[in-house]
């Protein structure tokens, strides 16, 4: 082997090492309070734009705030939310101390009630694209019904 090249060849191997070591702890699993953190900035996004819907339903109608509000809604849905309640989450501070029960964890309806948050969710985004006041009012109570559903079965009361 050319002796010039056995410095290159080594510096090449310690950056490939150095990258190959970034990549496993970029890997490492969230801690659980960073997990937390993430869960309750979702609901808290999703809390705001339910509002944003509802202020639009009850007053002044503008659709295309309603279509924004409601397509964010559906893509917070959509989006893979239930990895936010892993294994080591149901206890802890994220923001604030958590407020989900344990039973969240354990019990099977859980994810039915999840199921009914996205299909209610998606539906809303769909009826908001239409823009009729009233069949977007009550489709933002269907969506409500399953927030409720949840907070009366996961939520630990204050």
């Amino acid at each position: 082997m050319n002796l010039r090249l056995k410095p290159l060849l080594a510096v090449a191997l310690a950056v490939a090492t150095v990258a190959a070591a970034g990549t496993a702890v970029a890997q490492q699993a969230p801690k659980p309070e960073q997990l937390i953190k993430w869960r309750q900035s979702a609901y808290q996004v999703l809390a705001w734009n339910t509002g944003r819907v509802k202020a639009n339903v009850d007053g002044t109608y503008n659709k295309e705030d309603v279509i924004k509000a409601s397509n964010t809604i559906a893509a917070l849905a959509n989006s893979g939310l239930g990895a936010l309640f892993a294994p080591g989450t149901e206890t802890g501070k994220g923001w604030h101390e958590t407020t989900v029960k344990p039973e969240l964890f354990t019990d099977k309806k859980a994810g039915e009630v999840a199921a009914a948050f996205n299909k209610e969710a998606n539906e809303l985004a769909k009826v908001a694209a239409v823009g009729d006041v009233a069949a977007v009012k009550a489709q933002l109570g269907k969506l409500q019904g399953t927030c409720k559903a949840c907070h009366d079965d996961y939520r630990k009361k204050d």
